[in-house]
Protein backbone atom coordinates (compact mmCIF):
# COMPACT_ATOMS: atom_id res chain seq x y z
CA UNK A 1 0.00 0.00 0.00
CA UNK A 2 1.76 3.34 -0.98
CA UNK A 3 1.99 5.56 2.26
CA UNK A 4 0.86 9.19 2.32
CA UNK A 5 4.31 10.12 1.31
CA UNK A 6 4.01 8.97 -1.99
CA UNK A 7 6.13 12.04 -1.12
CA UNK A 8 9.72 10.52 0.30
CA UNK A 9 8.46 7.13 -0.66
CA UNK A 10 7.97 7.81 -4.61
CA UNK A 11 10.91 10.42 -4.18
CA UNK A 12 13.35 8.08 -2.79
CA UNK A 13 12.83 5.55 -5.27
CA UNK A 14 13.64 8.22 -8.08
CA UNK A 15 17.30 9.31 -6.32
CA UNK A 16 19.04 7.20 -8.12
CA UNK A 17 18.30 9.38 -10.99
CA UNK A 18 17.93 12.89 -9.35
CA UNK A 19 19.88 12.99 -6.41
CA UNK A 20 22.81 10.93 -6.79
CA UNK A 21 24.62 12.39 -3.73
CA UNK A 22 21.75 11.46 -1.70
CA UNK A 23 21.53 8.30 -2.56
CA UNK A 24 25.44 7.60 -1.68
CA UNK A 25 23.97 9.30 1.42
CA UNK A 26 21.26 6.95 2.40
CA UNK A 27 23.79 3.90 1.03
CA UNK A 28 26.05 5.14 4.19
CA UNK A 29 23.46 5.33 6.42
CA UNK A 30 21.90 2.61 5.79
CA UNK A 31 25.40 0.83 6.40
CA UNK A 32 25.77 2.14 9.23
CA UNK A 33 22.53 1.28 10.38
CA UNK A 34 22.26 -2.01 9.52
CA UNK A 35 25.16 -3.32 11.61
CA UNK A 36 26.15 -3.77 14.90
CA UNK A 37 29.34 -2.39 16.44
CA UNK A 38 31.47 -4.68 16.47
CA UNK A 39 33.99 -3.06 19.37
CA UNK A 40 33.30 -3.10 23.15
CA UNK A 41 31.77 -0.33 24.44
CA UNK A 42 31.98 1.57 28.34
CA UNK A 43 28.02 1.54 29.38
CA UNK A 44 29.17 4.23 31.33
CA UNK A 45 29.87 6.53 28.50
CA UNK A 46 27.46 8.81 27.71
CA UNK A 47 27.09 10.56 24.03
CA UNK A 48 24.54 13.28 24.12
CA UNK A 49 23.72 14.05 20.62
CA UNK A 50 20.36 15.47 18.62
CA UNK A 51 19.89 18.40 20.08
CA UNK A 52 16.94 21.01 18.58
CA UNK A 53 14.92 23.61 19.19
CA UNK A 54 11.66 22.37 18.58
CA UNK A 55 9.97 25.14 19.71
CA UNK A 56 10.13 28.67 20.63
CA UNK A 57 7.79 31.46 21.41
CA UNK A 58 7.96 35.30 22.86
CA UNK A 59 7.96 33.70 26.18
CA UNK A 60 9.39 29.85 25.95
CA UNK A 61 11.60 27.66 24.17
CA UNK A 62 11.47 23.96 24.05
CA UNK A 63 14.57 21.96 23.94
CA UNK A 64 15.40 18.26 23.07
CA UNK A 65 17.74 16.05 23.12
CA UNK A 66 19.38 12.07 22.64
CA UNK A 67 21.28 10.50 25.32
CA UNK A 68 22.96 7.29 24.50
CA UNK A 69 26.16 4.80 25.26
CA UNK A 70 29.03 6.18 23.32
CA UNK A 71 30.12 3.68 20.93
CA UNK A 72 26.94 1.19 21.19
CA UNK A 73 24.54 0.91 18.27
CA UNK A 74 21.14 -0.69 18.03
CA UNK A 75 20.90 -1.80 14.48
CA UNK A 76 19.53 0.80 13.31
CA UNK A 77 22.55 3.11 13.50
CA UNK A 78 21.32 4.37 16.86
CA UNK A 79 23.38 4.60 19.86
CA UNK A 80 21.55 2.41 22.91
CA UNK A 81 19.68 4.82 25.37
CA UNK A 82 21.77 5.74 28.74
CA UNK A 83 19.04 7.03 31.10
CA UNK A 84 21.02 10.05 32.95
CA UNK A 85 20.01 13.60 34.60
CA UNK A 86 19.75 16.70 31.81
CA UNK A 87 20.05 20.43 31.75
CA UNK A 88 19.82 23.44 29.88
CA UNK A 89 22.36 26.24 30.89
CA UNK A 90 21.16 30.09 29.10
CA UNK A 91 21.53 33.33 30.11
CA UNK A 92 21.59 36.64 27.52
CA UNK A 93 25.55 36.70 26.87
CA UNK A 94 27.44 33.33 25.85
CA UNK A 95 30.01 33.69 28.47
CA UNK A 96 27.39 34.02 31.27
CA UNK A 97 25.00 31.16 31.05
CA UNK A 98 23.39 31.99 34.69
CA UNK A 99 20.02 30.05 34.54
CA UNK A 100 19.53 26.52 34.59
CA UNK A 101 16.20 24.34 33.77
CA UNK A 102 16.55 20.86 34.82
CA UNK A 103 14.54 17.95 34.30
CA UNK A 104 12.65 15.99 37.03
CA UNK A 105 13.52 12.66 36.63
CA UNK A 106 16.29 10.69 34.32
CA UNK A 107 15.74 9.99 30.82
CA UNK A 108 17.15 9.11 27.74
CA UNK A 109 14.71 11.39 25.80
CA UNK A 110 15.60 14.54 26.86
CA UNK A 111 12.45 17.58 26.84
CA UNK A 112 13.49 20.74 28.57
CA UNK A 113 11.42 23.58 28.55
CA UNK A 114 12.59 27.27 29.60
CA UNK A 115 9.84 29.46 30.45
CA UNK A 116 9.48 32.80 31.67
CA UNK A 117 11.69 34.40 28.38
CA UNK A 118 11.47 38.03 27.34
CA UNK A 119 10.31 38.78 24.20
CA UNK A 120 12.96 40.30 21.53
CA UNK A 121 15.62 38.59 23.58
CA UNK A 122 18.68 36.90 22.45
CA UNK A 123 19.74 33.96 24.72
CA UNK A 124 22.71 31.65 24.15
CA UNK A 125 22.09 28.37 25.75
CA UNK A 126 24.41 24.66 26.31
CA UNK A 127 22.32 21.71 26.73
CA UNK A 128 24.13 19.23 29.02
CA UNK A 129 23.75 15.35 30.33
CA UNK A 130 26.49 14.27 32.71
CA UNK A 131 28.89 16.84 31.87
CA UNK A 132 28.56 16.09 28.03
CA UNK A 133 27.52 18.95 25.65
CA UNK A 134 24.85 17.78 23.98
CA UNK A 135 25.34 18.47 19.62
CA UNK A 136 22.60 19.61 17.38
CA UNK A 137 20.33 17.34 14.94
CA UNK A 138 22.62 18.01 11.49
CA UNK A 139 20.93 19.16 8.79
CA UNK A 140 23.58 19.29 6.07
CA UNK A 141 21.59 18.10 3.25
CA UNK A 142 19.20 21.40 3.34
CA UNK A 143 21.83 23.69 4.96
CA UNK A 144 19.10 24.06 8.06
CA UNK A 145 19.70 24.95 11.43
CA UNK A 146 18.33 22.58 14.05
CA UNK A 147 19.27 24.70 17.38
CA UNK A 148 19.12 28.01 17.06
CA UNK A 149 18.14 31.50 15.08
CA UNK A 150 21.65 32.24 14.11
CA UNK A 151 24.93 30.19 13.83
CA UNK A 152 26.55 31.43 16.89
CA UNK A 153 28.36 28.37 18.46
CA UNK A 154 28.76 25.82 15.84
CA UNK A 155 32.10 26.82 15.23
CA UNK A 156 32.77 24.86 18.83
CA UNK A 157 31.58 21.20 19.83
CA UNK A 158 28.20 21.81 21.87
CA UNK A 159 27.75 25.21 21.84
CA UNK A 160 26.35 27.34 23.28
CA UNK A 161 23.96 28.05 20.24
CA UNK A 162 21.24 30.85 20.63
CA UNK A 163 18.23 31.98 19.59
CA UNK A 164 16.26 35.34 19.20
CA UNK A 165 12.35 35.33 21.13
CA UNK A 166 10.13 36.83 18.47
CA UNK A 167 7.53 39.52 19.61
CA UNK A 168 3.81 38.19 20.57
CA UNK A 169 0.99 38.62 18.00
CA UNK A 170 -0.34 42.33 18.67
CA UNK A 171 -3.15 42.81 21.11
CA UNK A 172 -5.35 40.48 22.98
CA UNK A 173 -5.52 36.47 22.86
CA UNK A 174 -8.58 35.45 21.53
CA UNK A 175 -8.21 31.13 21.07
CA UNK A 176 -6.02 29.06 20.16
CA UNK A 177 -6.18 25.90 17.96
CA UNK A 178 -3.96 22.44 17.37
CA UNK A 179 -3.33 21.94 13.98
CA UNK A 180 -2.59 18.16 13.65
CA UNK A 181 -2.11 15.43 11.01
CA UNK A 182 -0.75 11.91 9.74
CA UNK A 183 -2.00 9.57 13.10
CA UNK A 184 -2.42 6.77 10.39
CA UNK A 185 -4.20 4.65 12.60
CA UNK A 186 -3.60 0.62 11.92
CA UNK A 187 -0.02 1.04 10.52
CA UNK A 188 2.94 -1.23 12.25
CA UNK A 189 5.96 0.02 10.51
CA UNK A 190 7.23 3.77 9.47
CA UNK A 191 9.17 4.90 6.75
CA UNK A 192 8.88 0.91 4.69
CA UNK A 193 9.58 1.87 1.49
CA UNK A 194 8.32 -0.95 -1.40
CA UNK A 195 11.48 -1.59 -3.98
CA UNK A 196 14.02 0.11 -1.78
CA UNK A 197 16.69 -2.41 0.02
CA UNK A 198 18.67 0.37 1.30
CA UNK A 199 15.53 1.36 3.15
CA UNK A 200 14.11 -0.41 6.69
CA UNK A 201 10.97 0.09 8.12
CA UNK A 202 11.12 0.75 11.66
CA UNK A 203 8.70 -0.80 14.26
CA UNK A 204 7.94 -0.59 17.61
CA UNK A 205 10.04 -2.59 20.41
CA UNK A 206 8.04 -5.46 21.24
CA UNK A 207 5.45 -5.55 24.34
CA UNK A 208 4.95 -2.15 24.03
CA UNK A 209 1.04 -0.42 22.45
CA UNK A 210 1.18 0.13 18.90
CA UNK A 211 2.66 3.58 17.95
CA UNK A 212 -0.43 5.38 16.26
CA UNK A 213 -2.13 4.73 19.33
CA UNK A 214 0.70 6.39 22.07
CA UNK A 215 1.36 9.35 19.90
CA UNK A 216 -2.49 9.66 19.05
CA UNK A 217 -2.88 9.77 22.96
CA UNK A 218 0.04 11.46 23.38
CA UNK A 219 -1.33 14.72 20.72
CA UNK A 220 -4.65 14.89 22.83
CA UNK A 221 -2.83 15.39 26.12
CA UNK A 222 -0.53 17.67 24.68
CA UNK A 223 -3.05 19.99 22.86
CA UNK A 224 -5.17 20.07 26.11
CA UNK A 225 -1.81 21.23 28.10
CA UNK A 226 -1.25 23.99 25.59
CA UNK A 227 -4.42 25.57 25.63
CA UNK A 228 -6.14 24.36 22.70
CA UNK A 229 -10.19 25.30 22.85
CA UNK A 230 -10.19 23.37 19.32
CA UNK A 231 -8.52 20.55 17.35
CA UNK A 232 -8.44 20.25 13.39
CA UNK A 233 -7.42 17.11 11.99
CA UNK A 234 -6.19 17.36 8.29
CA UNK A 235 -6.48 13.85 7.30
CA UNK A 236 -4.84 10.41 6.80
CA UNK A 237 -6.41 9.54 10.86
CA UNK A 238 -6.00 5.96 9.58
CA UNK A 239 -2.91 3.89 7.85
CA UNK A 240 -5.86 2.76 5.54
CA UNK A 241 -9.52 3.27 5.71
CA UNK A 242 -10.13 0.25 7.71
CA UNK A 243 -13.67 0.77 9.93
CA UNK A 244 -11.80 -0.37 13.14
CA UNK A 245 -9.00 1.59 12.73
CA UNK A 246 -11.24 5.04 11.80
CA UNK A 247 -13.27 3.75 15.13
CA UNK A 248 -10.34 3.82 17.38
CA UNK A 249 -9.53 7.29 15.88
CA UNK A 250 -12.90 8.43 16.82
CA UNK A 251 -12.27 7.04 20.24
CA UNK A 252 -8.72 8.96 20.62
CA UNK A 253 -9.89 12.19 19.34
CA UNK A 254 -13.21 12.61 21.40
CA UNK A 255 -10.15 12.29 24.23
CA UNK A 256 -10.01 16.13 23.12
CA UNK A 257 -13.90 16.78 23.40
CA UNK A 258 -17.21 16.90 21.53
CA UNK A 259 -16.66 16.00 17.44
CA UNK A 260 -17.68 18.66 15.50
CA UNK A 261 -17.96 21.37 18.42
CA UNK A 262 -14.43 21.47 19.67
CA UNK A 263 -12.49 19.28 17.46
CA UNK A 264 -12.85 19.22 13.12
CA UNK A 265 -11.84 16.01 10.77
CA UNK A 266 -11.00 15.54 6.67
CA UNK A 267 -10.12 13.28 4.87
CA UNK A 268 -6.31 12.31 3.69
CA UNK A 269 -5.50 9.90 1.00
CA UNK A 270 -4.89 6.91 3.88
CA UNK A 271 -8.53 7.18 4.71
CA UNK A 272 -10.10 6.61 0.63
CA UNK A 273 -12.70 4.62 0.59
CA UNK A 274 -11.69 0.40 -0.24
CA UNK A 275 -13.43 -0.96 -3.26
CA UNK A 276 -15.45 -3.61 -1.75
CA UNK A 277 -17.16 -0.93 0.65
CA UNK A 278 -17.55 1.57 -1.91
CA UNK A 279 -19.09 -0.92 -4.29
CA UNK A 280 -21.28 -1.76 -0.90
CA UNK A 281 -22.44 2.29 -1.10
CA UNK A 282 -20.45 2.18 2.04
CA UNK A 283 -17.64 5.24 3.29
CA UNK A 284 -15.80 4.02 6.68
CA UNK A 285 -14.75 7.61 6.82
CA UNK A 286 -18.00 9.16 6.71
CA UNK A 287 -19.32 6.39 9.18
CA UNK A 288 -16.93 7.33 12.39
CA UNK A 289 -17.01 11.24 11.13
CA UNK A 290 -20.29 12.02 9.68
CA UNK A 291 -20.55 14.95 7.66
CA UNK A 292 -17.14 16.33 7.83
CA UNK A 293 -17.48 18.44 11.18
CA UNK A 294 -20.22 16.63 12.65
CA UNK A 295 -23.38 19.31 11.79
CA UNK A 296 -26.66 18.22 10.30
CA UNK A 297 -25.58 18.80 6.84
CA UNK A 298 -27.32 21.42 4.47
CA UNK A 299 -26.21 24.49 2.70
CA UNK A 300 -26.79 27.27 5.07
CA UNK A 301 -24.97 30.65 5.69
CA UNK A 302 -22.23 30.89 8.09
CA UNK A 303 -24.25 30.35 10.93
CA UNK A 304 -22.93 32.84 13.44
CA UNK A 305 -21.27 31.78 16.54
CA UNK A 306 -21.23 28.23 17.05
CA UNK A 307 -23.48 28.30 14.13
CA UNK A 308 -22.68 24.66 11.78
CA UNK A 309 -22.95 25.19 7.45
CA UNK A 310 -21.94 20.98 6.41
CA UNK A 311 -21.69 19.92 2.85
CA UNK A 312 -21.30 16.48 1.61
CA UNK A 313 -20.73 15.73 -1.83
CA UNK A 314 -22.96 13.84 -3.95
CA UNK A 315 -20.27 10.74 -4.61
CA UNK A 316 -19.52 11.01 -0.59
CA UNK A 317 -16.44 12.89 0.14
CA UNK A 318 -17.14 15.05 2.95
CA UNK A 319 -16.61 19.12 2.90
CA UNK A 320 -17.76 21.92 5.47
CA UNK A 321 -17.72 25.09 6.42
CA UNK A 322 -18.08 25.78 9.86
CA UNK A 323 -18.14 29.55 11.88
CA UNK A 324 -16.50 29.94 15.37
CA UNK A 325 -17.51 33.14 16.68
CA UNK A 326 -16.30 35.16 13.45
CA UNK A 327 -13.68 32.67 12.54
CA UNK A 328 -14.51 30.72 9.76
CA UNK A 329 -13.12 27.30 9.03
CA UNK A 330 -13.32 25.75 5.69
CA UNK A 331 -12.24 21.93 5.91
CA UNK A 332 -11.79 20.45 2.20
CA UNK A 333 -11.87 16.54 0.92
CA UNK A 334 -8.81 16.44 -1.00
CA UNK A 335 -9.02 13.25 -1.91
CA UNK A 336 -12.60 12.98 -3.75
CA UNK A 337 -11.78 10.84 -6.27
CA UNK A 338 -11.00 6.96 -6.80
CA UNK A 339 -7.66 5.94 -6.82
CA UNK A 340 -5.24 3.81 -4.76
CA UNK A 341 -3.54 6.75 -2.61
CA UNK A 342 -0.70 7.18 -5.05
CA UNK A 343 -1.43 10.02 -7.09
CA UNK A 344 -2.10 13.72 -6.55
CA UNK A 345 -4.98 15.13 -4.45
CA UNK A 346 -7.93 16.00 -6.02
CA UNK A 347 -11.27 17.87 -5.31
CA UNK A 348 -14.62 17.37 -7.53
CA UNK A 349 -15.71 19.98 -9.58
CA UNK A 350 -18.98 20.39 -7.15
CA UNK A 351 -16.26 21.04 -4.03
CA UNK A 352 -14.24 23.28 -5.75
CA UNK A 353 -17.59 25.37 -6.79
CA UNK A 354 -18.46 25.09 -3.23
CA UNK A 355 -15.53 26.22 -1.86
CA UNK A 356 -14.84 29.23 -4.39
CA UNK A 357 -18.54 30.76 -3.63
CA UNK A 358 -17.69 30.41 -0.23
CA UNK A 359 -14.96 32.46 -0.26
CA UNK A 360 -16.63 34.97 -2.70
CA UNK A 361 -19.66 35.01 -0.07
CA UNK A 362 -17.87 35.76 3.12
CA UNK A 363 -14.00 37.42 1.28
CA UNK A 364 -13.20 39.76 4.08
CA UNK A 365 -14.12 37.29 7.21
CA UNK A 366 -11.20 35.66 8.76
CA UNK A 367 -10.98 32.00 7.45
CA UNK A 368 -8.82 29.53 8.16
CA UNK A 369 -8.44 26.28 5.55
CA UNK A 370 -7.59 22.44 6.07
CA UNK A 371 -7.11 19.75 4.05
CA UNK A 372 -4.28 16.66 3.75
CA UNK A 373 -2.84 17.77 0.27
CA UNK A 374 -0.60 21.20 0.30
CA UNK A 375 -1.15 23.45 -2.42
CA UNK A 376 2.88 23.23 -3.60
CA UNK A 377 5.45 21.53 -2.10
CA UNK A 378 9.16 23.74 -1.97
CA UNK A 379 12.57 23.30 -0.72
CA UNK A 380 12.49 19.57 -0.30
CA UNK A 381 15.73 17.49 -0.39
CA UNK A 382 14.40 14.62 -1.77
CA UNK A 383 12.52 14.84 -5.60
CA UNK A 384 9.30 16.43 -5.29
CA UNK A 385 6.34 13.72 -7.54
CA UNK A 386 3.23 15.00 -8.23
CA UNK A 387 1.33 12.71 -5.47
CA UNK A 388 3.00 14.87 -2.75
CA UNK A 389 0.59 17.68 -3.56
CA UNK A 390 -3.22 18.68 -4.86
CA UNK A 391 -3.29 18.48 -8.21
CA UNK A 392 -1.42 21.01 -9.85
CA UNK A 393 -4.75 22.82 -11.80
CA UNK A 394 -6.63 23.08 -8.93
CA UNK A 395 -3.91 24.47 -6.39
CA UNK A 396 -3.80 27.15 -9.03
CA UNK A 397 -7.51 27.68 -9.00
CA UNK A 398 -7.55 27.88 -5.03
CA UNK A 399 -4.25 30.27 -5.06
CA UNK A 400 -6.77 32.91 -7.38
CA UNK A 401 -9.52 32.50 -5.29
CA UNK A 402 -6.70 33.24 -2.10
CA UNK A 403 -6.20 36.63 -3.67
CA UNK A 404 -9.69 38.09 -4.31
CA UNK A 405 -10.27 36.95 -0.32
CA UNK A 406 -8.46 39.06 2.40
CA UNK A 407 -9.88 37.38 5.05
CA UNK A 408 -8.23 34.21 4.04
CA UNK A 409 -5.16 33.96 6.73
CA UNK A 410 -4.20 30.30 6.86
CA UNK A 411 -3.82 27.18 4.88
CA UNK A 412 -2.86 23.83 7.24
CA UNK A 413 -1.96 20.17 5.34
CA UNK A 414 -0.48 17.65 6.29
CA UNK A 415 0.09 14.56 3.82
CA UNK A 416 3.94 15.82 3.51
CA UNK A 417 5.07 14.56 7.42
CA UNK A 418 6.99 17.99 7.45
CA UNK A 419 7.55 21.62 9.04
CA UNK A 420 7.40 23.69 6.10
CA UNK A 421 6.15 27.30 6.21
CA UNK A 422 5.35 28.45 2.80
CA UNK A 423 3.94 32.47 1.70
CA UNK A 424 3.64 32.79 -2.26
CA UNK A 425 3.26 35.48 -4.72
CA UNK A 426 0.19 35.15 -5.60
CA UNK A 427 -1.49 35.28 -2.13
CA UNK A 428 1.15 37.05 0.06
CA UNK A 429 -1.55 37.34 3.22
CA UNK A 430 -2.03 33.24 3.63
CA UNK A 431 0.23 31.23 5.05
CA UNK A 432 1.02 27.81 3.68
CA UNK A 433 1.55 25.69 6.94
CA UNK A 434 2.52 21.89 6.25
CA UNK A 435 2.62 20.39 10.13
CA UNK A 436 4.92 17.09 10.69
CA UNK A 437 2.69 14.06 11.36
CA UNK A 438 1.62 13.06 14.79
CA UNK A 439 2.92 9.55 14.46
CA UNK A 440 6.08 9.88 13.78
CA UNK A 441 9.58 12.01 14.29
CA UNK A 442 9.42 14.55 15.21
CA UNK A 443 6.08 13.65 16.91
CA UNK A 444 3.51 16.53 17.48
CA UNK A 445 1.35 19.67 15.86
CA UNK A 446 0.94 23.06 15.77
CA UNK A 447 -0.55 25.56 17.89
CA UNK A 448 -2.48 28.30 16.36
CA UNK A 449 -2.35 31.50 19.31
CA UNK A 450 -4.66 33.91 17.82
CA UNK A 451 -4.65 37.23 19.07
CA UNK A 452 -7.16 40.59 17.91
CA UNK A 453 -3.94 41.81 15.70
CA UNK A 454 -2.14 38.44 14.53
CA UNK A 455 -1.67 35.01 15.02
CA UNK A 456 1.59 32.92 16.16
CA UNK A 457 2.70 29.56 15.28
CA UNK A 458 4.33 27.41 17.62
CA UNK A 459 5.17 23.45 16.66
CA UNK A 460 5.52 20.64 19.99
CA UNK A 461 6.71 17.77 20.39
CA UNK A 462 4.59 15.20 21.91
CA UNK A 463 6.46 14.93 25.47
CA UNK A 464 5.39 11.52 27.52
CA UNK A 465 7.70 9.20 28.00
CA UNK A 466 6.61 6.86 25.40
CA UNK A 467 5.94 9.44 22.95
CA UNK A 468 9.18 10.87 23.06
CA UNK A 469 10.53 7.29 23.00
CA UNK A 470 8.96 6.33 19.67
CA UNK A 471 9.73 9.91 18.32
CA UNK A 472 13.93 9.54 18.40
CA UNK A 473 13.43 5.77 17.58
CA UNK A 474 11.42 6.69 14.42
CA UNK A 475 13.73 9.31 13.41
CA UNK A 476 16.06 6.31 11.51
CA UNK A 477 13.34 6.11 9.18
CA UNK A 478 15.06 6.77 5.46
CA UNK A 479 18.43 5.22 6.91
CA UNK A 480 18.40 8.40 9.51
CA UNK A 481 17.81 11.18 7.37
CA UNK A 482 14.26 11.85 8.17
CA UNK A 483 15.19 14.75 10.55
CA UNK A 484 16.48 16.35 7.59
CA UNK A 485 13.41 16.49 5.71
CA UNK A 486 11.20 16.37 8.68
CA UNK A 487 12.03 18.71 11.30
CA UNK A 488 12.14 22.04 9.45
CA UNK A 489 14.69 23.69 8.02
CA UNK A 490 14.71 26.54 10.44
CA UNK A 491 13.05 27.68 13.55
CA UNK A 492 11.11 29.67 11.65
CA UNK A 493 9.07 26.52 9.42
CA UNK A 494 7.64 25.49 12.85
CA UNK A 495 7.46 29.10 14.64
CA UNK A 496 6.22 32.17 13.00
CA UNK A 497 4.45 35.42 14.27
CA UNK A 498 1.96 37.36 11.78
CA UNK A 499 0.23 40.18 12.15
CA UNK A 500 -2.76 41.06 11.04
CA UNK A 501 -6.04 42.50 12.25
CA UNK A 502 -8.20 39.52 13.14
CA UNK A 503 -10.29 41.40 16.03
CA UNK A 504 -13.34 40.11 14.53
CA UNK A 505 -13.03 36.65 16.34
CA UNK A 506 -15.13 36.16 19.39
CA UNK A 507 -12.93 35.40 22.46
CA UNK A 508 -13.25 31.60 22.99
CA UNK A 509 -14.39 31.93 26.97
CA UNK A 510 -16.68 34.19 25.84
CA UNK A 511 -18.70 31.85 23.74
CA UNK A 512 -18.46 28.92 26.34
CA UNK A 513 -19.75 31.14 28.72
CA UNK A 514 -22.78 32.41 26.03
CA UNK A 515 -23.29 28.49 25.35
CA UNK A 516 -23.78 27.70 29.28
CA UNK A 517 -25.93 30.75 29.97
Amino acid sequence: MPCCLSAPHDVLRSAATFAPTLLRALHHAARRGTAQARHLYDPDSVSAVNLELVTLAEDLAVITWYTGVAGSDDGFGRMLPAVTEGEVVYGTHPARLNRTASEDRDTAHHYVELTGLEPGQTYYYQARSRGSAATPTPLHLVKGNAVGTSLHGFGTHGGPYSFTTPQPPPGRHLLSVALCNDLHLGETTAGLVTGMPLMRGISQRLGLAPYPEIMGEALVEEAHRRGAHHLLAAGDISAGGAPGDLAEARRLLDGFGAYGRDYFVVRGNHDRRGRAVAEAGGDSFLDAFPGGSGGSGGSGGSGGSGGSDTSVGADGGAYFARDLGGLRLLGLDTYEKRGNGAGAGGLSDEQLSWFRGRLREHADQPTLVFGHHPLTVRNSPFPVTGGQRLNGRQARTILDAYATAPGVFLHHAGHTHRNKRTVLPQARHVTLQEVGAVKEYPGGFCLLRIHTGGYALNYYKTSSEPAREWSERSRRVAAGLWPQYALGRSVADRNSVTVRDLSGITPAESRHSAAHR
